[in-house]
């Protein structure tokens, strides 16, 4: 299975959340789509409710099913609580650490600066999306591209202490990641419980 480019409103109006940012069709429709949405009151099984829960949080964060099952083998591996692990390591992700320095305005847009390689890791370019970001890694901007429309649109009035685990510097358009979030500063909406409930099956 590819990476999802399909309509994004179906898929947050489907979790009644806006997994991909602010949405005013949400705001407007906040129930499932679909000809029965309004009417939707079948009771969800518990296995039904874990599983949508891990839908979520892999769309939330733009990860394939074999890259999420890997994070959860990794987090289920070391020291700690297994759901919060997997959550850290997921805001790790270089990607989504793009997305929360405010260099990209979507996960998406995020993955695609770092495809096209705009996006430097302690000076040196890295493209891939997935590169798990560590304490002390700086985060900036190719030099070649601080000119892009996209980024300074994107940073232009963005709050950059919004997330204390990331330290941001004006003058050389790049972050600093200064430590693994703690579980109560990332603010996703997702139970990760459900989700070790689920692979612990």
């Amino acid at each position: 299975m590819a990476r999802y480019t399909g309509p994004r409103t179906k898929i947050a109006r489907k979790f009644g959340e806006p997994i991909f940012g602010e949405d005013k069709v949400l705001a407007k429709k906040n129930y499932p789509p679909g000809q029965h949405g309004l009417n939707k009151r079948r009771k969800t099984s518990e296995y039904g409710v874990q599983l949508r829960e891990k839908q979520k949080a892999k769309y939330t964060y733009g990860v394939l099913e074999k890259q999420f099952h890997n994070l959860f083998d990794k987090a289920s591996r070391a020291k700690g609580i297994t759901g919060e692990i997997l959550l850290q390591l997921l805001e790790g992700r270089l990607d989504n650490v793009v997305y929360r320095l405010g260099i990209a305005p979507t996960r998406a847009a995020a993955r695609q600066l770092v495809l096209h390689r705009h996006i430097v890791v302690n000076g040196k370019v890295v493209n891939i999306a997935s590169y798990a970001v560590k304490p002390g890694d700086v985060i900036g901007v190719r030099e070649k591209s601080k000119s892009l429309e996209v980024i300074s649109d994107a940073l232009a009035g963005f709050n950059h202490s919004k997330y204390p685990w990331l330290e941001w510097d004006e003058n050389i358009k790049a972050g600093k990641f200064l430590h693994v979030p703690a579980r109560e500063d990332i603010p996703e909406n997702i139970k990760e419980q459900l989700i070790v409930e689920l692979y612990s099956k």
